[in-house]
């Protein structure tokens, strides 16, 4: 399939590593200018030379942190200068501390309320105008599979990833007219740096070992496996794609069947 997104503009957050870098990936690899964030700046030059060595897509760079309250200031005006505007925005973050409701503190709330939500919808707010402007556009948001099925330990992203939920399926309705979708993605247990770190945290409180956890994990998803980066960042090129025009305001899932809900 033909994505048609050969010489679109993206802009990728997060994605230094896990599945912003594979989003980012393979979107160069459908042929758009990727902008790639995040904190490392030594990370991204890598990413970058990477992709461009490959094409046919080609990739810039913008080191920026979300938690910063010159976030947006510094991603708008490198998508201006480095990307003359964009057609697809990649709203991904990393994920928030394991932890019960209780250990929800003010400043835990605050901390991670600015880096996984204001940063996000007030970015997306300041390049939604061009998007309106040529009647074209893809807003994609990585969520989690807690956003349908809380995650047990992981309080603080089923709540914050859920205000995003909300937010991207009202700005569908809202955008939608100008030819722009709004969709959210939400990985189930892919093979990430994240994932690993989940895992360990997880044996430490149960007193198993990594490996039975792992096990554990696997044993209940229906593919029996974790996922790769590079079967999820499929579904998102799709998702950003020129023949997926008529998919917006949906929560896709890509977990290998483990989610039970309809």
């Amino acid at each position: 399939m033909d994505l048609g997104i050969a010489g679109k503009r993206a802009l990728v957050l997060a994605s230094s590593r896990g599945l912003g870098k594979g989003i980012a990936v393979a979107l160069a690899r459908e042929g758009a200018h990727v902008l790639l964030c995040g904190r490392n700046a030594e990370t991204l030059k890598a990413n970058c030379e990477a992709i461009n060595a490959e094409g046919p897509g080609r990739a810039d760079w913008v080191q920026a942190d979300l938690s910063n309250d010159g976030f947006v200031e510094t991603v708008a005006n490198a998508v201006a200068e480095k990307l003359g505007g964009v057609d697809i925005l990649v709203n991904n973050s990393g994920g928030p501390t394991p932890g019960s409701t209780e250990d929800m503190s003010v400043e835990k709330l605050t901390t991670y309320f600015q880096s996984m939500v204001l940063g996000i919808i007030t970015l997306t707010n300041r390049l939604l105008p061009g998007m309106k402007e040529q009647r074209w556009g893809r807003i994609l948001t990585v969520a989690s599979s807690g956003v349908i099925e809380p995650i047990p330990g992981l309080a603080l992203s089923n709540t914050l990833r859920a205000a995003l939920a909300g937010w991207s399926k009202t700005l569908s309705g809202e955008v939608a007219q100008y030819g722009i979708t709004s969709n959210l993605l939400l990985p189930g247990s892919i093979m990430t740096d994240r994932l690993t770190s989940l895992d360990a945290a997880a044996a430490e409180r149960s007193g198993k070992s990594v490996e039975e956890v792992r096990a554990a994990s696997e044993a209940a998803i229906p593919a029996r496996r974790y996922g790769t980066v590079a079967e999820f960042a499929a579904t998102a090129a799709f998702l950003c794609s020129a023949p997926a025009s008529y998919v917006t305001g949906s929560l896709v899932r890509c977990d290998g069947g483990a989610a039970s809900s309809l």
